[in-house]
């Protein structure tokens, strides 16, 4: 084979392989260990990695392909016992560290990521719709457009409402439930009769106090207005628990 058949066929692999893909960094700069998961949607192949530990100030990558769509979130409260892994919020169920397509249980914070094809506009967000555990940001690395940092960075567990509260063993708030998660009720959830928008179904007391707490994330279904953010040409994205 040729030097210029080698060089052709090199560049193609370049390009299908990663050219177009986004790295994406997890900085954990709270105080106690978090374990991050990830969530591939519409049952593509997962990521090389679906959960891993994060202590205190440490970092890890993992790249995403172009085009995605998938969630992160963190665990805590981890632990190992009798050879299988759970957590107190976030936990996915797949009793080991690797969440391998499972999704979190509720209440978690999240954060929700749609990469373009072709460097085109991806959209990203923070969203308490299925309640809060962790304080979290995103931010895009380089990019053209708005490229705007959403971020969760309060500590809503200090302030959760004692009827949406998830405590832990020791009685300590670990986790705040939305409203839905805790009363199940069509006003909360947006369902039934109160799907369809923000006109039938409007923010509540409960999603007025998450939108309060964070408003640069969504708080409830509709929230989209000030919850969604844009970026485009490729850029690359940092995800920070504990902005």
């Amino acid at each position: 084979m040729n030097t210029q058949v080698v060089l052709s066929l090199t560049l193609v692999f370049f390009f299908f392989s990663g050219s177009q893909a986004a790295t994406i960094t997890f900085n954990n700069k709270c105080s106690y260990t978090v374990w991050p998961a990830t969530l591939t949607g519409d049952q593509k192949p997962q990521l090389s990695k679906t959960g891993f530990e994060l202590t205190n100030g440490a970092s890890s990558t993992v790249d995403v392909p172009s085009p995605w769509s998938g969630r992160f979130w963190a665990r805590t409260g981890c632990s190992n016992n009798g050879g299988k892994f759970t957590c107190a919020t976030g936990d996915c169920g797949s009793g080991q560290v690797a969440c391998n397509g499972a999704g979190g249980t509720p209440p978690a914070t999240l954060v929700e990521l749609t990469v373009a094809a072709n460097k085109g506009q991806d959209f990203y967000d923070v969203s308490n719709v299925d309640g809060f555990n962790v304080p979290v940001s995103i931010a895009p690395q380089g990019g053209t457009g708005d490229c705007k940092p959403s971020s969760c960075p309060a500590n809503i567990n200090a302030a959760c409402p004692a009827d949406l509260q998830m405590k832990g063993s020791d009685g300590k708030v670990i986790a705040c439930k939305s409203a839905c998660l805790a009363f199940n009720k069509p006003e909360y959830c947006c369902t039934g009769s109160f799907a369809g928008g923000p006109d039938k179904c409007p923010p509540t007391n409960y999603s007025q106090f998450f939108e309060k707490q964070c408003p640069d994330a969504y708080s409830y279904a509709y929230d989209d207005k000030n919850s969604t953010f844009t970026c485009s040409g490729g850029p690359n994205y940092v995800i920070t628990f504990c902005p």
